[in-house]
């Protein structure tokens, strides 16, 4: 039985073909979507019924039967790929942006971020480097989660409303400098459908990785594999805890890329 609630959708930079990705290392490819599976995605998604959302057009009918389409960190492709496949279906989308990353390689421009808010797409906030917050002291969390705010705020002219934890890790400090800082929501990666009495400040989001099969992204977006996949998570965080960030991370890719030659 699908679970109740709608899914959240966490996707990071789309591959096209002939260009270049903005990191090779196996632990980032492992997340990288090809234009065509996401294409492929989304028509499912169409067909099926379900509409295809922004986090805030979510929160705002959460009884509406949708899956919620985000993407982390605001690479190039956030503008190049993924904005005339959303449209063609009819689709919003959430585009959490890292600040500090606008205008690296791979990444956006500050006038491309704004193009990407005038075709109509809501920008939420990734942090200001990326880090893992639970890691970070206070003052530099305000920095990484309200000062990143009011920087993206100031490049696309709207409310930033809706952030997202790097890595999906969050913890109290996060959440209250969130609140205080004038967010509406917080995602995490914990894997789980949102309805509406989900905690705002706890979203749950499912990672679309690279090459998974049409069957099991239906799984996903209807709700009926969650339990397998939060099992496996939960499995990961614990090895997580256990050896720290990165030493996990390092780990992590060390075992991909092995697993590649």
């Amino acid at each position: 039985m699908a679970k109740r609630g709608n899914v959240f959708l966490m996707y990071h930079e789309l591959e096209r073909p002939g260009r270049s990705l903005s990191q090779t290392d196996p632990g980032y490819v492992r997340y990288i979507v090809t234009e065509n599976d996401f294409r492929a995605q989304m028509e499912w998604i169409s067909k099926s019924g379900f509409a295809g959302v922004s986090v805030g057009a979510s929160l705002r009918e959460p009884d509406r039967p949708a899956v919620v389409i985000t993407f982390d960190d605001g690479c190039e492709t956030d503008l190049l790929v993924a904005p005339p496949i959303l449209k063609q279906f009819g689709f919003g989308a959430t585009f959490y942006v890292t600040s500090g990353f606008l205008g690296k390689p791979g990444f956006m421009s500050a006038t491309q971020l704004r193009e990407l808010r005038e075709l109509g797409f809501e920008i939420g906030c990734h942090s200001m480097t990326h880090p893992y917050l639970p890691d970070v002291e206070e003052a530099g969390l305000r920095r990484e989660i309200v000062t990143a705010k009011n920087d993206l705020e100031q490049i696309v002219g709207t409310p930033v409303e809706h952030f997202s934890c790097p890595g999906g890790q969050c913890d109290d400090r996060v959440i209250a400098i969130a609140r205080e800082g004038g967010y509406s929501s917080v995602a995490t990666s914990e894997i789980r459908a949102n309805d509406a009495d989900t905690d705002r400040f706890a979203l749950g989001r499912v990672a679309i990785l690279r090459g998974v099969p049409l069957g099991i992204f239906s799984q996903i977006c209807d709700g009926r594999i969650l339990w397998k996949l939060r099992l496996r998570d939960r499995t990961n965080r614990a090895a997580k805890r256990a050896l720290g960030n990165s030493s996990y991370d390092r780990l992590r890719s060390m075992l991909l890329g092995a697993r590649s030659n």
